[in-house]
This record gives structure tokens, C-alpha cells and sequence, in this order.
């Protein structure tokens, strides 16, 4: 018995069928189930305000703890001192370089220079600018290998730019499995960089030691660039990355590898989303590469040059000014061991740890369940599924039933049954909420 039969059948669903199905129609989405993150959004705010009833929101991947006072403090103490008048340098303000540089020192192990430690705005920018510059490097190589699921704009940003692409779901090239699957494709000889990020968005799998040492031994062999998305550094809650100078450290490809450009995001660590401050990390070996095709584009084939005074000139003419000096002074309140970032994201971890027990508790199965053989960590995100449906199918069922999320079909996932749920906005008050709608759901469609 198919989805669309029990609702015709029923209508007597929790938030009011009638005007769900009319705000679909009206929205001329195609199906729900096949849309963007924003797309989602913008529906789930009309039927919100439409019916009165609070949805459990899990399309978005936004912050749902209060940014960092240390942070706030610093860009009011800049901002009174009159730093918007004056134009940002593109490559950075020097404390705040200074301090991304003790960042990954104290935190991943690794030796970057200071010039190549670059404020950009958000992570965003950050992969749009190392798309820009690094996929120009060869004129004989097409572009990008995404190691899915992803971020979905990922993509986006490499069709705006013109650019080749080719992608694999690794959930079944774990382990061992990986280094032929990733092989296969870089021995065509047209791959300039490798993209991941790590913990996963959308699946929240978390790369192993073996497995980041396979991607930078290929990396070395086939002189391609790593560009490692840490978006939710040091939040896979398995084990305490939050000692400054202390193992463990948050685990990288800049182990096993000099080819790399690392991007690390204050949205979710730090929950300073709203003021788009990232940081990329430019390993020295990368930032001091000639590539003699980026002079087809750029007055230097110098890649740290090209990047800074080529691209990032280009795209913004440097990050916004005070919220520099609100990351710089985080950073160092980090990095001096006064702030321990970790323990304030860990609310994420319980909460994706009760949430998924309500699911797995009214008929629902978690997606991508194991790193290699071991559990997979509680975190930001988690992914699921409901027997017998696909996610296009479940989705657009769930709307019915007050709870919005993304489907990984948009993500490069091959699991065509798969939810991401994003654990941030949903508050510990609408637990019960949310347990009542997945048992209702589950007695709506017995398995």
C-alpha cells in the first residue's frame, strides 16, 4: 500500500493535510523530496506560519548555540575603535593569521606559515576560492573528485564555475576498499584536487587513520591537492580533541600528506555563523608551488600568490574587518587553553544520541551507521531511513507530520533511501513532540 493511498485515506495528519498540500502546490516544487536545503526552508516557514504548528526542523545545518562571548567582546571593542572605516588586508589581519597558525599547530600537529594561514569569508568562499585557483594549476587536468556525500553547494560552486567534476559514494569503499575506488579515478591523469569534509556533512562518517592515509599517499603519488572541509572540527565526541598541544589531535590528511588546503569554519564551533568568518590553512609546500599554467589567469604562478592577490582580490577584497579581530581574539582564548571549545558543541552529541533513539525506536534505520567496523560518533548530523519507502517518498510524507529535513539524494549519496537530519535547531522541550509525530508516522505505516 503505497504513501499517497494512506493519505488519501487518512488526511487526519498532524499538521493540517489541507493546507500542507496547497502550500506544496502553491510553492511549485516539484516534490519536496528532491529539493534544496533553502528550498525546504522557505516551505516549512509557510506552513508554520500558516497552520500555528512548530515543526521539528532538521533541514538546516545552522548553529543552535549562542556565539561566543569572547568573540562578540573583541569585534565591540574593534568596531569602537573605528576599524570599519579602514579596508581589511586581503591576506588577513596579522594576529589572527598568528593565531590560526598556533591553531593547527596545537590542534592538528601541523607546521603552517603564517602567510599561509587566510581569513576568507566563511568556508564558503574558502572552497570557492581553492576551486578558482587550484583547478587551474593544470591546463590538462579537469577539475575536482568529491568523495560523497557532501555539501551540496560544493557542487554548485564547481558548475558555476565551469568546471569538470566526478564523484563516488564511499560508503562502500571503506577501509582497504578505499584506495582502489579513489585510484580509479586518479589515474585518468584529469583530477586536480580531492574534496571531503570530515566529520561528514551529511552523514557525520568520520575518515580512520588508514583511511586518511590512503588518500594522502594517492595524493603524494598523483600530485593532487587535498581540500579537507573541517566545517565540525574536533566534534566527533569518540575521543577529547579539545587539549591544546596534547594528543589526540583532530585527524587529517595533512598527516600523510603536503598537498593540501585545509578549511576550517567558525559557524559551528564557535556558533559565530552570522558574521561569515573561516579560515583557510595553505600547507607551505602548496602555497609555495609554481604552476606555470595559473599565469593564463594571474600575474604569479606562485598558488599562495595567485590565491591571495589573484582569487580572493577578486572575489570580496579581503574578509570583513571586526570579525577578524572576534576570531583572533577566540582563537587565542583557545589556543591558551582558557576556552574549551569542544566541551560547549558537545550538547550536539547528546542530543543526536537521544534523537536517534526515538527514531530507531518507532520503525526508522540509521543510514550510515559505522566508520569501518566501529559505531558511528553522535554529532551534528545523522542520517536515516523508513522500510519501504524512498527519500524523495519519505520526505514528502514527513512534511505531513511536522518534521522537515533534506534528503541525500542532493548530496551525491547512493543510498536512495536516505534522510540527513541536522540535530542543532531541534530543542530538548520538543522531544516529546517529536516522539509523538514518529510514533504516529509508524502507525500510519506499519511495516
Amino acid at each position: 500500500m503505497s504513501s499517497e493511498f494512506n493519505r488519501m485515506n487518512m488526511k487526519n495528519t498532524p499538521i493540517d493535510y489541507s493546507t500542507v498540500t496547497e502550500l506544496i502546490e502553491k510553492s511549485k516544487l516539484q516534490s519536496v523530496g528532491r529539493s534544496s536545503i533553502r528550498e525546504i526552508k522557505k516551505l516549512i516557514d509557510e506552513i508554520e506560519k500558516a497552520t500555528g504548528e512548530r515543526f521539528i526542523r532538521m533541514e538546516m545545518g545552522i548553529p543552535g548555540l549562542p556565539p561566543v562571548k569572547i568573540g562578540i567582546e573583541a569585534e565591540k571593542k574593534a568596531l569602537d575603535l573605528g576599524i570599519p572605516a579602514i579596508y581589511p588586508d586581503i591576506f588577513g589581519t596579522y594576529e589572527l593569521k598568528q593565531e590560526i597558525s598556533r591553531f593547527v599547530k596545537l590542534f592538528l600537529n601541523i607546521d603552517v606559515d603564517v602567510e599561509g594561514c587566510i581569513p576568507t569569508v566563511g568556508s564558503m568562499q574558502g572552497s570557492f576560492a581553492s576551486f578558482l585557483t587550484l583547478n587551474r594549476m593544470h591546463a590538462d587536468r579537469e577539475g575536482t573528485l568529491f568523495i560523497d556525500p557532501g555539501f551540496p553547494v560544493h557542487k554548485q560552486q564547481i558548475k558555476v564555475l565551469g568546471q569538470g567534476f566526478m564523484s563516488f559514494d564511499v560508503y562502500n569503499y571503506r577501509g582497504e576498499k578505499l584506495r582502489e575506488k579513489l585510484e580509479s579515478y586518479l589515474q585518468t591523469g584529469k583530477v586536480s584536487s580531492i574534496i571531503y569534509s570530515n566529520p561528514n556533512n551529511p552523514s557525520w562518517i568520520c575518515f580512520t587513520e588508514r583511511e586518511l592515509k590512503i588518500i594522502g599517499d594517492l595524493a603524494n603519488k598523483y600530485n593532487v591537492i587535498v581540500i579537507e572541509d573541517l566545517a565540525y572540527f574536533g566534534m566527533d565526541f569518540r575521543k577529547d580533541y579539545s587539549v591544546p598541544g596534547e594528543p589526540p589531535f583532530q585527524p587529517s590528511v595533512a598527516k600523510y600528506t603536503d598537498n593540501y588546503v585545509l578549511l576550517i569554519s567558525s559557524s559551528k564551533v564557535f556558533s559565530y555563523a552570522g558574521q561569515r568568518i573561516g579560515m583557510m590553512v595553505i600547507s607551505n609546500k602548496v602555497f609555495n608551488s609554481q604552476a606555470p599554467d595559473l599565469l593564463r589567469y594571474y600575474q604569479s604562478d606562485q598558488v599562495g600568490r595567485a590565491m591571495i592577490f589573484g582569487t580572493l582580490y577578486s572575489l570580496s577584497s579581503g574578509t570583513s574587518h571586526t570579525p577578524q579581530y572576534a576570531l583572533a581574539a577566540i582563537l587565542k582564548s583557545v589556543n591558551d587553553g582558557d576556552y574549551n571549545f569542544v566541551e560547549v558543541v558537545k550538547e550536539y552529541g547528546e542530543k543526536a544520541r537521544i534523537m536517534k533513539k526515538l527514531f530507531t525506536g518507532n520503525g526508522f534505520q540509521i543510514v550510515y551507521d559505522k566508520d569501518e567496523d566501529n559505531p558511528i560518533a553522535d554529532g551534528f548530523y545523522f542520517t536515516f531511513s523508513y522500510p519501504g519507502m524512498d527519500a524523495e517518498e519519505l520526505l514528502n510524507e514527513m512534511v505531513y507530520y511536522g518534521i522537515s529535513a533534506i534528503s541525500l539524494l542532493i548530496t551525491g549519496s547512493e543510498r536512495k533511501e536516505g534522510i540527513r537530519a541536522c540535530v542543532s535547531l531541534v530543542g530538548r522541550h520538543q522531544f516529546q513532540d517529536l516522539e509523538d509525530r514518529l510514533h504516529r508516522f509508524n502507525q500510519d505505516h506499519p511495516v
